[in-house]
């Protein structure tokens, strides 16, 4: 299942604050030079969601793009493709297996967003209390915990190097474990338009989307 990375995926956005951090704080310091002037961002990425007895539930891997100041668009390969598209006024999740389209408005999703907040420094210890947590594999890692009880997340661990995001691991209240790892990221690319920009296929049923507008093709 993907219910808990759709979560974070919903909420996106990105943004460039890069206000001064104390000296000594490596993770800290890598994530400021990773987002420090980041319009766009592309990448592969490898998702694995763990149950709290160390099951594997699901496995899947895609590519994602992010656009400043809140497009996005996240494409999940294997045998259940998904496609999630926000376009700045609504997210659209099309399952392609069960022919089905959800939209729902964006403003829903982005008050409390791991990927956006770790691009948005000003609010990062607003929502989250904030450490250094060593290294692992190469990684200078950075451990995030929610200060609200609301969350659907109560730690969020970012791996980095070479002033890149390498790893996400997100844990919720029951123990589930969603792992992302990224790879082939580039910054600041002219994307083309159009992967920000989605047309529900003929034929698929469409939930949500009362009250809003369906792009023409």
């Amino acid at each position: 299942m993907r219910c808990l990375l759709r979560k974070v995926v919903l909420m996106v956005c990105l943004a460039a604050a890069t206000p001064a951090w104390p000296q000594d704080n490596p993770g800290r310091e890598q994530l400021s030079r990773f987002a420090n002037g980041m319009t766009s961002m592309q990448a592969d990425f490898e998702q694995r969601v763990i149950r709290n007895d160390g099951v594997i539930e699901d496995q899947s891997d895609g590519k994602v793009w992010l656009q400043q100041p809140q497009l996005f668009r996240w494409e999940y390969g294997g045998d259940f493709p998904e496609i999630v598209v926000a376009d700045g006024k609504q997210i659209w999740i099309y399952d392609e297996v069960l022919e089905q389209v959800t939209v729902k408005p964006q403003s829903e999703f982005s008050a409390d967003s791991p990927l956006g907040l770790i691009t948005d420094f000003e609010r990062l210890d607003e929502q989250f209390e904030v450490r250094e947590a060593g290294d692992l594999d190469g990684m200078v890692l950075l451990e995030l915990r929610s200060k609200d009880a609301e969350s659907d997340f109560e730690r969020i661990l970012l791996g980095l190097a070479d002033d890149e995001l390498r790893m996400m691991t997100l844990e919720d209240a029951f123990g589930i474990r969603t792992e992302l790892n990224f790879s082939m990221l580039q910054r600041n690319l002219t994307l083309d338009t159009d992967l920000f920009r989605f047309v529900p296929p003929d034929g698929v049923d469409v939930i949500g989307a009362l009250g809003f507008e369906t792009p023409q093709p």
